[in-house]
């Protein structure tokens, strides 16, 4: 099996040929940052960020401080925070609320009364802050998230969280489906397999949103004019 390094090595050349068919066909081009952004936080809960769970993700050593330090600056700015859990009240039987999705992976372990389901306390939003359970991979599909955005008047979505194969990145395509500008934060985002992060965020930055490293994020949210008085 090939190690971490002999991927990302191997992604790189890929990047490297892919980049110039992209910009010869003007791809590649950038969203950049609008006035009024939120942060979303997608499945930064028990099951995802701690180990010994079938949906445990790698990289939280690095992922939790930049949530950290985005939602330090968010919060000095009074902006909107929003986190997703992906979990279930009924997820076997009948009458199960998993839809299809048990047939492809165990979404049965994730019960919405479960401390898996819960938001990982390092990053535990404040009161005043959004938590949204959510059946399906976008945090937009069958949510309230996109009314709540424009009820704040939010032009820009930056992204977080895991897995980046799945919620993350369904959630940036919908997200710019939306009229929203998707920023994904490098640092921030995860998942389970090695060169899915890096091939995700390459395709990504090509087609859907904005890629930026969190120094970037933490720059723009600095500088940003306060938000008024919450919705």
């Amino acid at each position: 099996m090939p190690t971490q390094d002999e991927v990302l090595k191997a992604l790189q050349t890929i990047f490297a040929a892919d980049t110039g068919i992209y910009q010869e066909r003007g791809f590649q081009r950038r969203i950049g940052f609008g006035k009024r952004p939120a942060l979303i936080h997608i499945d930064l809960a028990n099951a995802w960020t701690r180990p010994g769970h079938a949906f445990s993700c790698d990289g939280m050593d690095v992922i939790i401080p930049a949530v950290q330090r985005l939602n330090d600056a968010g919060r000095a700015k009074g902006i909107p925070i929003a986190y997703t859990t992906t979990a279930y009240t009924n997820p076997t039987g009948p009458n199960s609320d998993t839809g299809l999705w048990h047939l492809k992976i165990p979404v049965e372990l994730l019960h919405v009364d479960d401390a898996a389901a819960k938001i990982d306390d390092r990053i535990a939003p404040r009161p005043d802050e959004q938590v949204i359970v959510k059946k399906r991979a976008s945090a937009f599909h069958g949510t309230h998230l996109s009314s709540w955005l424009n009820a704040h008047g939010v032009d820009t979505v930056i992204l977080t969280g895991v897995t980046m194969a799945g919620c993350v990145r369904h959630t940036c395509e919908d997200a710019i489906a939306e009229g929203f500008r998707p920023i994904v934060v490098r640092e921030g985002v995860g998942d389970r397999v090695p060169g899915v992060v890096e091939w995700n965020l390459f395709d990504i930055d090509a087609k859907f949103g904005d890629v930026e490293p969190v120094d970037r994020v933490v720059e723009y949210l600095n500088g940003i004019e306060p938000f008024g008085s919450s919705v």
